[in-house]
């Protein structure tokens, strides 16, 4: 592991390096898919990043090839580490588990992005969010034709709520013109199976070609026994008329995706238990008698030498999407195209906990429900052994919280060209009733669905609630892209956010008898209009090989009824437990709203420079200006009932450079490097509540002025050696994280680090005749050197405690696939 030192000193000559030999790293969508997939047989290596020669953004991208090297299979996201300003940490190497996903871009998280697959909304990609679904739900991996980045902020087109610091778009594979079967198996580290199938019809006398694909997989957790599983169907047709090509797409996907929990530390941890903090904290199923005999604090309680850092008998995220959309592109005359673009989402999910019953207050909670129950204190042990009685005997609960998405959605959209203009405008409205419940099940043998990977369908203990919500949304948009002179664009538009939301509960939370104040969730609608959100661009072609861009663009990021892990009383005004704090927050606090600032150079070569034959980059420089930044101060809770505080509380400035760029070396070799360095400062401290001093209540003040932003670190920095020779072809891969701070406070803050893989594959010569056109074998290792420490950390406190997930070990995968 680099010191930061050393890391810096070998930065700035990377950086000296890679300006002269800037990257070329984003790709428009036009641009990207006129480019060639790359031939099998060539010799040549292949761009690892492209980078937009038409943007007046910064926007870079990654192409399926690149992808699949990454891991076969792997998220579409997870590739994306590799491009300038991404910081993307997962616990499982396929970087598909979403509950422990870290995604930042320039200082923004994840709910703070835009999402879309070819064009179609994914929502924020919280885990358990409202609005839609991952990327890798959406499509399978294989089927990726490419990713696309805007670091900065995305086109007024994209169809996001939540678009405040960029947007990632991916696009799926269209059709091949050919007929053919492929088949991918991917075997590995702890029983990894990952089969993959896809059928091309090729060119078909309706003029349609199609293709359908199946995917299976199943990949045990590193450090305990449970299994990733899940299935997924994809079908796409493609129809190319004489005024217009008609796109219909669909996908059905059903996974399990066991969770383990978070390592509590620092104070986050009891102090009773402060010196237990384990590398992780796997879940004891299917061993079921350890799940009972692990409770030796007393009834239903785990040992108190390891305080809140116990393991669950087991916890799982288990989701079904469906998800469709047909499209068609109509160009009557030449230089107008009108696009319409309808889709329908249909999730249901939920995330399932078994688990102690005298944990985190939960007596007082289900005491709540069965006040009959309790013997003295909700935590006496005749009340607890009552509990245990309730809850089936072995000790546990079973804890569902039940989701569900009902999204339809229209996009329409006209491109005109008009002389030295090129007009866009659109609008995108969206339909969403999305739910969510809360459901306690006794652990019994009756019950004996209940697993990590089965839908409970036994007796209920008790229902917490049941919310309903209701959201329109709305997004206009018009732009002008005027050609002044061959070598000067000029780009200028303005997009309309607004949003109706309504939450209702026919099932609230209910509330202990000895509360003075009953608190309830409220219920109520939201409006959030913002007509005008502009944007201006420039683009200068200063060279035959130089550009300079430039662009600055507002956006805002709409409420949201719940998300923010598993529950919605996370930054949503209907988790603010009364329904005057609900009013008062809709009176007074402000959508989050952001400027973005951003300035580059592009340059692309041929030279001769001894055995550098080429130089593409790109360096970038931006700041942001974050506004009415919302804080959950207090989050109400059910269990321990205390007033509940969301409200905006200042301002975030971000400054930051990007610099990347490829050197190539003839037809076989190519080494990509980039170099990011990010500054995320809160701008103002914050009032949290008040205490009593001499008698006097006085107001606490929380001092984040000046302090960085939790887990975004000032250096990154990617590289991706590449070689090809003949049919062989390998690359090795190096992603740097700096140091991230992990509280608010930034006196805690976790090491950096630089993760190695390593990648190899040879491609068959099968002739021209025989039954197998194509065969290519692949071998993969993640974290080549083995390295240990925090993959994803949550800020959880403003100073002295966090909570962090684990880096997964050294894993080695190997992949064969073949052409029919």
């Amino acid at each position: 592991m680099l010191s930061n030192k050393t890391f810096k000193r070998q930065a700035q000559l990377v950086c000296g390096a890679a300006f002269a030999a800037l990257l070329a790293t984003g790709a428009h969508a036009a641009e990207v898919a006129a480019a060639p997939a790359a031939d099998a047989d060539s010799t040549s290596v292949e761009q690892v990043i492209i980078t937009s020669q038409r943007e007046t953004r910064s926007a870079v991208a990654m192409e399926a090839q690149q992808i699949q090297r990454v891991l076969p299979g792997a998220s579409p996201l997870k590739a994306i580490q590799f491009l300038p300003g991404v910081v993307y940490r997962t616990a499982d190497p396929w970087g598909a588990n979403e509950q422990n996903v870290s995604l930042f871009v320039h200082g923004f998280s994840t709910q703070q992005l835009g999402f879309t697959l070819d064009g179609v909304p994914l929502g924020d990609q919280q885990y358990g969010n409202y609005n839609g679904l991952s990327v890798s739900r959406a499509v399978t991996s294989e089927n990726v034709a490419r990713v696309t980045l805007s670091s900065g902020a995305g086109s007024l087109g994209v169809a996001s709520t939540s678009n405040l610091g960029g947007a990632i778009e991916t696009f799926s594979r269209d059709p091949s013109a050919e007929r053919g079967f492929n088949l991918r198996q991917t075997l590995g580290s702890h029983s990894a199976s990952r089969t993959f199938v896809r059928f091309d019809t090729g060119e078909m006398a309706s003029g349609f070609k199609g293709y359908i694909s199946y995917l299976r997989q199943d990949a045990k957790a590193w450090d305990f026994d449970g299994h990733q599983r899940g299935h997924q169907v994809n079908l796409k047709l493609v129809r190319e008329g004489e005024k217009g090509v008609l796109t219909v797409y669909a996908d059905w996907q059903m996974k399990v995706e066991p969770n383990e929990d978070a390592t509590a530390m620092g104070n986050q941890q009891t102090a009773a238990a402060a010196g237990f903090t384990p590398y992780s904290r796997p879940f004891l199923y299917p061993n079921l008698a350890a799940c009972t005999s692990n409770l030796t604090g007393g009834p239903g309680t785990p040992p108190p030498a390891q305080g809140n850092n116990f393991s669950n008998c087991f916890s799982a995220a288990q989701r079904e999407d469906i998800l469709a959309y047909v499209k068609y592109a109509w160009t009557p005359v030449e230089g107008f195209t009108w696009t319409n673009q309808a889709y329908y989402h249909y999730n249901f999910g939920r995330g399932i906990v078994a688990g102690p019953v005298n944990t985190a207050g939960l007596p007082a909670l289900f005491a709540t429900y069965y006040p009959g129950l309790v013997v003295g204190t909700p935590t006496s042990a005749a009340t607890l052994t009552n509990i245990v009685n309730l809850m089936g005997g072995s000790g546990n609960a079973v804890r569902t919280t039940e989701y569900r998405i009902n999204r339809p959605g229209v996009i329409s959209t006209a491109e005109w060209t008009l002389g030295d203009h090129q007009i866009k405008g659109g609008v995108w409205f969206e339909h969403n009733e999305p739910a969510q419940h809360r459901v306690w099940y006794p652990m019994t043998k009756e019950n004996n669905d209940l697993s990590p990977y089965d839908v409970p369908r036994g007796k209920k203990a008790l229902t917490q609630y049941a919310a309903e919500f209701f959201t329109n949304d709305i997004q206009l948009h018009l732009q002008d892209q005027w050609r002044v002179t061959p070598k000067l664009l000029l780009q200028a538009g303005f997009k309309s956010s607004l949003q109706d939301a309504t939450g209702k509960f026919p099932i609230n939370q209910q509330n202990l008898p000895t509360v003075a104040v009953p608190v309830h969730y409220p219920t109520g609608s939201i409006k959030s209009n913002k007509w005008f959100l502009p944007q201006a661009g420039l683009l200068w072609d200063a060279t035959e090989t130089e550009q300079v861009f430039v662009n600055v663009q507002q956006n805002m990021r709409q409420f949201i009824p719940y998300g923010a892990g598993s529950g919605f009383y996370g930054f949503s005004a209907w988790s603010l437990g009364t329904q005057a704090a609900f009013d008062l927050f809709k009176q007074t606090v402000k959508p989050e709203t952001s400027w973005t600032y951003e300035a580059g150079l592009r340059t692309r070569h041929d030279v001769a420079w001894g055995p550098i034959t080429g130089v593409e980059g790109q360096v970038n420089a931006y700041t942001v200006k974050f506004s009415n930044r919302l804080l959950n101060i207090a989050p109400y809770n059910f269990i321990n009932p205390a007033p509940a505080i969301l409200a905006n509380v200042g301002d975030v400035t971000t400054k930051g450079v990007d610099v990347a760029g490829t050197l190539k070396f003839g037809e076989h070799f190519q080494l990509y490097n980039a170099l990011s360095y990010n500054e995320s400062k809160y701008d103002q401290d914050y009032q949290s509540g008040t205490t009593i001093v001499g008698g006097v209540s006085t107001p606490v003040t929380v001092a984040t002025g000046g302090k960085y932003v939790p887990l975004m670190p000032k250096w990154l920095n990617k590289t991706i050696a590449r070689v090809n020779y003949g049919r062989f072809d390998a690359q090795v891969s190096g992603d740097y994280v700096g140091k991230r701070f992990v509280t608010y406070l930034n006196d805690l803050s976790v090491k950096s680090m630089m993760l190695v893989d390593l990648q190899a594959g040879y491609t068959f010569d099968m002739g021209d005749k025989g039954f197998v056109k194509g065969l290519r074998l692949t071998g993969n290792v993640t974290n080549l050197f083995d390295k240990k420490g925090v993959s994803t950390a949550g800020v959880t406190s403003n100073s002295g405690g966090y909570t962090a997930f684990p880096q997964a070990p050294r894993m080695g995968f190997v992949t064969l696939s073949a052409d029919f």
